[in-house]
């Protein structure tokens, strides 16, 4: 079986070795304890955030942290561990590649020297809690899935924006220069009354300055309330029932070359067994029955099968 290269074989070690590591990683406290160390993680990060504890406690605090980051260390190691019989099964999920990338970030001079930077990860091992939470690991694959629909939805309501900021700008810049005086000004005052905040006061400020403002308005606010709104709400939608139906299918199962060559090196070894099996009946069916002629014709049907590591090979 290929798993790096066109020479390299999996050998009874690394299919040991995989096995053992499977047994643990997928065991339900192994489950656990990471989520608690992400909850302890997350824990020690706020507490990092009091100024006067972090002076009392500076010492005890940075040995937590090195000892969630062992921790995080041996997880990961002990996950690619249980893939050393099929390590590219390892890089297909986009969980085991989020993972590896928080935990090795770590290890980094560049981010270790950069507190900031450094920060921004340890919270990102928060994230990780969404391997252990699957509604909200639904609720991230539906984000995820629904971000062409919301680049659509952004350009269609800059666009709209745009257009009504310009006509307010011409009608009501004189009147009202303080939300219309200029097109960012104005885009701005139209993106807070896209959540209906101090649209009544809007409403009876353009009625001061005209009675056609209501009609405006009254546009603005079907068009992005009422329509570019319920859209988007309809894409988000429809992206978490999309990813609800992959979570409860559960990921598709693709086989590589080194699966099927694993497959076929187990059937191999089956026949091998069966063919030795048979070996072996055939000498205790001599032995056994009296008389050559008899141990000839028990020996027979045997004789006139063809090995099965021969069928295998051809």
């Amino acid at each position: 079986m290929t798993d790096g290269g066109p020479t390299a074989r999996v050998t009874p070690a690394r299919v040991y070795l995989a096995r053992r590591c499977r047994a643990l990683t997928e065991a339900r406290w192994f489950a656990v304890t990471v989520f608690t160390l992400i909850l302890t993680n997350a824990a020690l990060l706020g507490l990092e955030t009091y100024s006067g504890l972090v002076d009392d406690w500076h010492r005890w605090l940075r040995l937590a942290e090195h000892a969630c980051v062992a921790a995080f260390t041996v997880e990961i190691v002990l996950r690619l561990a249980a893939h050393a019989d099929r390590p590219r099964s390892f890089f297909r999920d986009p969980w085991n590649l989020f993972d590896l990338v928080v935990v090795l970030s770590a290890f980094l001079p560049v981010v270790r020297e950069n507190t900031t930077v450094l920060r921004l990860l340890r919270l990102a091992r928060v994230l990780r809690s969404a391997r252990f939470l699957p509604q909200l690991r639904v609720f991230l694959i539906a984000v995820a899935r629904s971000l062409p629909g919301t680049l659509s939805f952004l350009v269609v309501g800059a666009l709209l924006l745009y257009v009504y900021a310009m006509v307010g700008w011409v009608f009501f810049s004189h009147h009202d220069p303080e939300h219309f005086g200029s097109v960012g000004r104005a885009v701005l005052t139209l993106f807070l009354l896209m959540t209906l905040d101090g649209i009544g006061d809007a409403v009876r400020t353009g009625l001061e300055i005209s009675r056609w403002s209501i009609v405006y308005y009254a546009s603005y606010v079907l068009l992005a309330s009422f329509v570019l709104v319920n859209v988007l709400i309809g894409v988000v939608i429809t992206s978490l029932d999309e990813a609800r139906d992959m979570e409860t299918e559960g990921p598709p199962t693709q086989q590589g070359p080194e699966d099927s060559n694993l497959l076929r090196e187990r059937i191999a070894t089956a026949r091998r067994a069966l063919d030795d099996l048979e070996d072996e009946l055939a000498r205790a069916a001599v032995h056994t029955t009296p008389g050559e002629g008899r141990a000839v014709v028990a020996a027979r049907p045997l004789a006139g099968r063809t090995p099965a590591s021969r069928v295998g090979q051809q």
